[in-house]
């Protein structure tokens, strides 16, 4: 069984840094797709970024150069460090994996950022 336990969201000022964490069981992330998505009040979910299990990484128009994903194989962790925040980036923020084409998702967390 799989399971995702995020940790680290929270309320930070505009220009403000937060590192999510997401800490997995059941799965090996370093052979699995892993990503952070996120969704906003009224609005469908959308990812944030993704690592692949080469290590290849993808991200938002909107985040990129603000926003790094990376992952601790020897934790079996996932981190998102978010930079330079923006009231735009409020969200509840979701942990996801995808292994053998099926989805696992976090709790979600809230991030607030405020103007």
């Amino acid at each position: 069984q799989v399971q995702l336990t995020e940790s680290g969201g929270g309320l930070v000022q505009t220009g403000g840094s937060l590192r999510l964490s997401c800490a997995a069981s059941g799965i090996i992330i370093s052979i699995s797709r892993m990503g952070w998505y996120r969704q906003a009040p009224g609005l469908q979910r959308e990812l944030v970024a993704h690592i692949t299990s080469g290590g290849s990484t993808n991200y938002a128009d909107s985040v990129k150069g603000r926003f790094t994903i990376s992952r601790d194989n020897a934790k079996n962790t996932m981190y998102l460090q978010m930079n330079s925040l923006k009231p735009e980036d409020t969200a509840v923020y979701y942990c996801n994996a995808r292994v053998f084409g099926v989805d696992s998702w976090g709790q979600g967390l809230q991030v607030t950022v405020s103007a």
